[in-house]
């Protein structure tokens, strides 16, 4: 009788720790800020949404919300077709234009997914001769972009600037002609930290690199405007973005200049070959833009909070959260606590999620809390009471004062 040729799947699967397994839950989005557990039973209750990339509160904006039914109204639900046959739609064309101004970038193409996007953006830099040269913490997206190009990959030290230099003058003076493409984040998704990105920049320019930047978490937050930390930077080839976050609707984008945006239309497999962006939310996208555009303030406001809750965590004797922007990772380090932590919040109305292996090192599992700009007034006493409650909180924690 044959092998089954699931059988190592299987294995693979059962080998699996039950504190590293993943399960889906369904949520429906409440007011306030909050998240109704579907599939909690009869003990459900709102939660505050402490997990979400939806920074400014915009996915249920009345006005995201009327561009994407008339969207549907007058260009459908979906596409129909790839944008190199007949799925090009005015609302990616208005779109596209739109970003490429608020961005100063010549060219902007849409994807369907960020993921998608990432893919795209590394297959156009980089391929088997190419020498990349990535932030160890670049999202999954990336890497697999890097290793479906074939290029070589070499990895520098989390935001180190001098261990980025080191590689790049291995590389250049070992094999000078070799392209080398440099990988990193504007703000990292699990960490909440922000690079020197001016002075990444300037280096690989000193060293005749390309430069790759995932704007994805940062875009509508940090920067002038909220147009990210890449703006206005000289030697950055080329921008990822997404609007399934800050934007609060979906799919993504890639921003370039010169050569790269006809470069991308003519070789990105990705691009060429998936049906277009669904036209509502191309829609709801510009929506999201145009009321960025009107209140450029909101992502500073965002800033300013996430100080506060720095503050305010620290001051309760948590270790304080690294970065600037609105992820606040509390480490714990242990896949169990991590998870237990997720439930003792939960009990308290908060939803704050788990971050375990893989997505995180080994022994750095932590609880990833998320700021939204629409939290009710007082979130932060909320969640600084249940930490203090804990069982396993740092000695120093303590709640705050009535």
């Amino acid at each position: 009788m044959a092998r089954d040729p699931l059988d190592s799947i299987q294995q693979a699967l059962a080998g699996v720790p039950e504190q590293r397994r993943r399960r889906l839950r369904t949520f429906r989005p409440g007011p306030a800020a909050t998240l109704l557990p579907v599939d909690a039973g009869p003990l459900r209750r709102p939660l505050l949404d402490l997990a979400s990339n939806d920074y400014l509160g915009l996915s249920a904006h009345p006005s995201l919300k009327a561009a994407a039914m008339a969207a549907i109204g007058s260009e459908g639900v979906g596409s129909g077709g790839s944008r190199l046959v007949s799925g090009t739609r005015p609302s990616h064309v208005r779109l596209e234009a739109a970003l490429a101004q608020w961005l100063g970038r010549e060219r902007v193409l849409l994807f369907p997914s960020g993921f998608q996007a990432n893919l795209a953006a590394v297959l156009a830099l980089a391929d088997r001769h190419s020498e990349v040269i990535a932030d160890r913490l670049i999202h999954h997206s990336l890497l697999v972009g890097i290793q479906a190009s074939g290029a070589r990959l070499r990895r520098f030290r989390h935001n180190d600037r001098s261990d980025l230099r080191r590689l790049l003058e291995r590389g250049a003076r070992s094999e000078p002609d070799r392209r080398q493409l440099v990988v990193s984040e504007s703000l990292f998704s699990m960490e909440g930290t922000s690079p020197d990105l001016a002075g990444i920049a300037a280096t690989c320019r000193e060293f005749g690199a390309l430069l790759l930047v995932d704007e994805a978490h940062a875009l509508g937050l940090l920067g002038p405007g909220g147009r990210g930390l890449a703006w206005g930077l000289a030697g950055v080839s080329l921008v990822s973005g997404t609007f399934g976050k800050a934007f609060g609707a979906g799919g993504a984008f890639l921003a370039a200049d010169g050569p790269l945006g006809p470069w991308l239309l003519q070789s990105s497999g990705a691009f060429r070959y998936t049906t277009a962006l669904a036209p509502p939310l191309a829609a709801a996208a510009l929506a999201a833009l145009e009321l960025l555009q009107a209140d450029p303030g909101q992502g500073e406001a965002l800033m300013r909070r996430a100080r506060r809750w720095r503050d305010g965590l620290e001051d309760a004797g948590w270790r304080r959260p690294p970065g600037e922007g609105p992820i606040l990772p509390l480490h714990v380090g242990d896949d169990a606590l991590a998870l237990d932590l997720q439930g003792h919040l939960e009990q308290a109305g908060l939803l704050g999620v788990a971050i375990r292996p893989p997505t995180v090192p080994a022994g750095t599992a932590r609880l990833r809390l998320v700021l939204r700009r629409d939290l009710p007034h007082g979130s932060l006493d909320r969640l600084l009471q249940a930490l203090a409650a804990w069982p396993h909180a740092p000695a120093s924690a303590s709640a705050p004062a009535p």
